[in-house]
């Protein structure tokens, strides 16, 4: 199975608005580590940040993980939240020179402001609850403007 019809499940019933915070979580085809490779996991966060400068998005935290992405971020005001995700998992995939991602994403649309730091604390908290390091510090895939 291609993944196709649950992808298609996710995008049922979504809207977008713009400047609305979301938390989007979108993983790698057959959950392959591709992000283990630091040139790779850079390559995803110089994609990131191209979105915030081209005002897509303006990214609060992230964390990349060796086989998923948690994007906690602010929609712009131009392109809807499914263009946005699209547009990164395809720069990406450009990047790296082969498919990377699973069709779909998960979102979560945030409706109080005081989520924000639990929400970018356990984003950013990802690699130590999955055992790639013993301290934050030690893990280079990640960040958030309040730090």
């Amino acid at each position: 199975m291609d993944g196709r019809p649950h992808a298609e499940a996710l995008r049922r019933g979504r809207y977008s608005e713009p400047g609305r915070i979301y938390l989007v979580t979108t993983v790698t085809r057959d959950r392959k580590p591709v992000f283990r490779d630091l040139w790779a996991a850079r390559a995803l966060i110089g994609t990131l940040r191209y979105a915030d400068r081209e005002n897509h998005a303006e990214t609060l935290a992230f964390v990349v993980m060796p086989d998923h992405l948690h994007w906690l971020m602010s929609l712009g005001e131009v392109e809807s939240l499914s263009t946005v995700v699209r547009a990164i998992k395809a720069v990406t995939s450009r990047r790296l020179g082969h498919a990377v991602w699973q069709p779909g994403f998960h979102d979560r649309a945030l409706r109080r402001e005081e989520e924000l730091l639990p929400i970018a604390r356990y984003i950013a908290a990802n690699p130590l609850r999955a055992g790639l390091v013993r301290n934050l510090g030690d893990y280079p895939h990640w960040d958030a403007i309040w730090l």
